[in-house]
């Protein structure tokens, strides 16, 4: 009888061992280039000079989010090394800045990498490397294409839906409208413009009575506003930058310019485009929103900017409170850290990217309620919903009701 309990134990001995064996191979830890046991190391490439160069405070606020979670203890024990390099908004030092760090630094992913020409210059390089060209910021429709770039993901919602909100909106309370549409002579202002026919439809082409492109290599954009106050228009639709919006604003006052403006979201900020133009020459300006302004005094007892604001005190105090593009950098940072803890153990590029198109109604801080960053296999654009809004003495008021997005890849 002992014998036989003997090798009972012997075997029952064995098949632990073999279990745990099997379970190690299990839970075995899966790397690519750019991730270890101690480290995550992504890419970013922002346009901290030129003249996209407001944005450049969305890159300080990832950095800044970063450091908050190192200082946490990191994701699953593994510290974020962010690695952000300056292009100047230049489609030429953004392939450099890639191929640097994809080749050289050897990092995971390239994160949040801003601007439409950029990322475009960029796109076909990191879908044949198969390196994530994960949540861009920018709205171009493209990025949501997974089928022919499964490795580029958006985030932000999409700029031939934003125009589209705003075509609705001009059809049903101006049907009569003589629009001038001001647009970036790009693939950004060209897939806003689209949208806005798109949602005119046939009335387009009656409606819009002059369109003025303008290059960023531009240091003004004054006689474009002179030449479309001729045209006669009484609604003008602004596709610009920071720096050209916040120019617009002050030249339509100055020449007592006073149509229905439309202002795209992408230079909505307070900090960075209506202080700059001044808050007389911007009040009424329509434009939308997805990320909770943090001037808004509604916001100042919400749960998600006092957290927000708490991050701001410990690792970012210099930060301009006014500028959205803070908030639009705390909330994709903290889309990029979900996903990263999503990964688990297997920090893989295919993984990451398998993660990133796993996101199933995701709640941000900063973003508004009721607005939810969602993703699958098909859609690779994680917010989709909107809301209007119109400047009123110093901050934007919200108005109607959230609106979602149409435009698919």
């Amino acid at each position: 009888m002992p014998a036989i309990q003997l090798r009972l134990g012997a075997f029952s001995a064995a098949l632990a061992v073999l279990a745990a064996a099997s379970s190690g191979a299990l839970a075995q830890k899966k790397y690519d280039v750019g991730a270890t046991d101690t480290e995550i190391k992504i890419g970013n490439i922002m346009p901290y000079s030129g003249p996209a160069s407001s944005y450049g405070v969305i890159g300080k606020t990832e950095e800044a989010y970063f450091k908050k979670i190192n200082a946490e203890g990191g994701i699953n024990g593994r510290k974020i090394n962010f690695i952000s390099y300056d292009d100047g908004y230049s489609p030429p030092k953004t392939v450099e800045q890639a191929r640097k760090l994809v080749e050289s630094d050897e990092v995971l992913l390239i994160f949040n990498s801003l601007g439409t020409p950029p990322n475009s210059a960029i796109q076909k390089y990191m879908n044949a490397k198969k390196v994530p060209q994960l949540f861009v910021a920018t709205g171009a429709t493209k990025w949501n294409d997974p089928r022919e770039f499964p490795w580029t993901m958006g985030w932000q919602p999409s700029y031939q839906s934003e125009t589209q909100i705003y075509a609705k909106y001009i059809l049903k309370n101006i049907p009569n409208a003589k629009i001038a549409v001001l647009y970036q002579n790009d693939d950004y202002g060209k897939d806003y413009l689209k949208g806005l026919k798109d949602g005119l439809g046939t009335k387009a082409a009656s409606m819009i009575v002059a369109e003025q492109s303008y290059e960023t290599t531009q240091p003004t954009i004054d006689s474009e506003i002179v030449r479309l106050k001729s045209s006669g228009a009484d609604v003008f639709v602004n596709i610009t930058i920071p720096k050209f919006a916040a120019q617009a604003i002050k030249k339509s006052a100055e020449i007592e310019w006073k149509p229905l403006h439309f202002l795209n979201s992408v230079s909505s900020s307070i900090g960075a485009t209506i202080k700059p133009a001044g808050f007389d020459a911007a009040q009424n300006i329509i434009s939308s929103a997805y990320i909770k302004d943090p001037t808004d005094p509604q916001w100042k007892d919400d749960a998600g900017m006092k957290t927000f604001n708490a991050f701001l005190d410990k690792y970012y105090p210099e930060a301009n409170r006014n500028d959205a593009f803070v908030v639009y950098g705390y909330s994709v940072a903290q889309t990029m850290v979900h996903v990263l803890k999503q990964c688990g153990d297997n920090l893989t590029r295919e993984n990451v990217m398998k993660q990133a198109a796993s996101i199933k109604g995701l709640e941000l801080g900063g973003l508004l309620p009721g607005i939810k960053v969602t993703t699958s296999a098909t859609d690779f654009a994680p917010i989709e919903q909107l809301r209007l809004q119109k400047l009123q003495g110093e901050t934007w008021h919200l108005f109607g009701d959230i609106i979602s997005a149409e435009v698919g890849g």
